[in-house]
């Protein structure tokens, strides 16, 4: 995984509670074991017509949101079944960050499993973030060691996050990295323990 420490990218409001993972990413599209290709398939209800048109009343679809790279979503994001699946249609659709005011647990620990941060804000900052962004292009610099955001018309919050996932992302380890730090004692216990 590419690690995380500063991020600057245009937000994407997505103005709903409650969606869930099923809306992120629909069973149908599950039939792949890599990570990537995805991306294709995020909000696919939502983003396309029965015909796989485009539908022009999804924001996503809109020209302004092309670059985006920060999601922004309201309350219980990524609720529902505990798929992955999630997490890789977004990041490869191109998000690097999703703030929301609260996250399914499931789905907020597969963010930082796959490279992506999640911020929870209080409901006043996401709201003001979803207001700006629904009428013009905002920007959004999240310093991840500073554990900072701020925007490009003034809006500066703090935000917490685990030690442990904090690690993850400023180094770009997934689980199996941080076992790998462990090599060298992993095989000398294996070496001892085979004598």
């Amino acid at each position: 995984m590419e690690p995380i420490k500063q991020h600057t990218g245009l937000i994407y409001p997505l103005d709903r509670s409650n969606v869930d993972t099923d809306q992120i990413i629909p069973k149908q599209f599950l039939k792949r074991i890599e990570r990537q290709g995805f991306g294709q398939f995020l909000f696919y209800n939502w983003r396309f017509n029965d015909d796989g048109s485009k539908r022009d009343d999804f924001s996503l679809n809109n020209p302004m949101y092309k670059d985006a790279t920060v999601l922004v979503g309201g309350e219980n994001f990524g609720c529902g079944s505990s798929r992955e699946h999630a997490p890789w249609a977004i990041q490869d659709f191109g998000f690097k960050v999703v703030i929301a005011t609260s996250f399914a647990d499931i789905f907020y620990n597969n963010c930082f499993k796959n490279g992506i941060l999640p911020i929870m804000l209080p409901r006043h900052e996401v709201n003001h973030l979803l207001e700006r962004a629904k009428d013009e292009k905002v920007t959004l610099s999240v310093d991840l060691v500073n554990q900072q955001i701020k925007s490009d018309h003034g809006l500066v919050s703090a935000f917490d996050i685990q030690p442990y996932h904090k690690d993850m992302l400023l180094n770009g380890w997934d689980e199996i990295s941080v076992t790998l730090n462990y090599a060298d004692a992993i095989d000398q216990y294996e070496t001892e323990k085979a004598k």
